[in-house]
């Protein structure tokens, strides 16, 4: 790219003369490190639900996916969605589950077969609370839960969780991050964001409890921080917890769970008290401000305030969001240089890519090596199949 260029997000790099290949292998090719985790670099793959796993069992075809990746130099896997062992946490019985002895088989052999391609990786656990599509799989019969029986929309839907529903919602994230550590996985996340349960108690548009539970923004995180609590007792010291976080929602593009950097902190210190060791801040684009005064997103302002270190994800590496790609929306391959202006002054950790890693399963490779000029650009068309 010249001198001068202006890459996605408005980023003007004619300041920086060392060539841009130069500049990606310093920034992203670091090890970084949190308990027992090193990753060989800064380059994580995002979880994005495929739903390739019929009757929630990742077969041979989810192992493979998920090793081209790592063979291809991506350091953290973070796979997709895996439901917890509770009746109402799905809404697909395609999207596999953390639970069960056929499940739990088929993501031994994951974690087994990424290790061999010497990447490492991560679960994502999951409950979708009150999302849950009625009638659905993998439990039929199950009634959408949620903090107060309302879904995003405002709308009544399901019904209030009692304090026996939310024990064992606990427990259920805590026996997955114990069966995490079991299979080997090297940490686990907690799906803490997009709307769906744990979200669903942070944000004061569909928890209106009464109870402990809920009111001001301190008390609607108790559900997570408790969630967080036990699967930090759950797992050794040596095992990493990721949180994953967002504003928006999957109904609610413009959501704030957070309106300043004063209700962030709010918000996340509870979180990192009880056991947090990394914040995956979800945005739609990682170049955008989070608050105003000041051009940090969303993972530098976590950073910033809770000193725990953070991913960032959104639209990296190409133009438009991944909305788009729902709506049968091609995307083009961008430049990076603004998210190595920001590795650079640290504002965040790690980088987690997602579609770029869809279209393209060595985009690690071909960008820590200088090849991006061959990376493949992202269409709709490739949420079809499993390569």
């Amino acid at each position: 790219m010249p001198a001068g260029a202006v890459t996605a997000g408005g980023a003007d790099s004619a300041s920086r003369v060392e060539p841009v290949a130069a500049r990606t292998a310093d920034a992203l090719s670091r090890p970084f490190s949190v308990r027992g985790l090193t990753t060989r670099n800064r380059i994580a793959m995002a979880p994005m639900t495929r739903q390739f796993s019929p009757d929630g069992v990742p077969g041979q075809d989810v192992a493979d996916y998920y090793t081209r990746r790592a063979a291809a130099d991506v350091g953290l896997i973070i796979t997709e969605g895996t439901y917890v062992d509770h009746d109402a946490a799905g809404t697909s019985d395609r999207v596999p589950r953390f639970h069960g002895e056929a499940a739990l088989a088929g993501w031994a052999n994951v974690a087994d077969s990424v290790h061999r391609a010497g990447g490492a990786i991560i679960p994502q656990l999951w409950h979708v609370g009150v999302t849950r599509a009625e009638g659905a799989g993998p439990v039929p019969e199950a009634e959408p839960v949620g903090p107060s029986g309302v879904a995003l929309n405002g709308e009544p839907k399901g019904r209030a969780m009692t304090q026996k529903d939310l024990d064992d919602v606990i427990a259920a994230f805590a026996d997955a991050a114990a069966a995490a550590e079991r299979l080997g996985f090297d940490g686990a996340e907690l799906h803490g964001a997009h709307g769906y349960l744990i979200d669903q108690f942070l944000w004061s548009g569909t928890n209106r409890r009464t109870d402990a539970y809920g009111g001001d923004l301190v008390a609607r995180t108790r559900f997570a921080a408790e969630i967080v609590a036990a699967c930090r007792a759950a797992v050794s010291d040596a095992f990493p917890l990721f949180f994953r976080m967002s504003q928006w929602k999957s109904d609610a593009y413009d959501a704030k769970l957070a309106k300043s950097p004063q209700e962030l902190d709010a918000l996340i210190t509870p979180l990192a008290e009880a056991g947090v060791d990394v914040f995956h801040a979800s945005t739609r684009r990682y170049w955008l401000p989070e608050f105003e005064g000041s051009d940090l997103n969303l993972a530098g302002w976590v950073r910033k305030i809770s000193g725990r270190p953070t991913l960032t994800v959104g639209s990296v590496g190409l133009d438009g969001d991944f909305f788009g790609a729902f709506q049968g929306v091609d995307a083009n391959v961008t430049g990076i240089e603004q998210l190595l202006d920001r590795m650079e002054r640290d504002e965040f950790d790690m980088v987690a890519v997602g579609r770029a890693l869809i279209a393209d399963p060595a985009w690690a490779a071909k960008t820590l090596h200088g090849r991006t000029g061959e990376i493949t650009p992202f269409t709709a068309e490739m949420l079809k199949t499993l390569r």
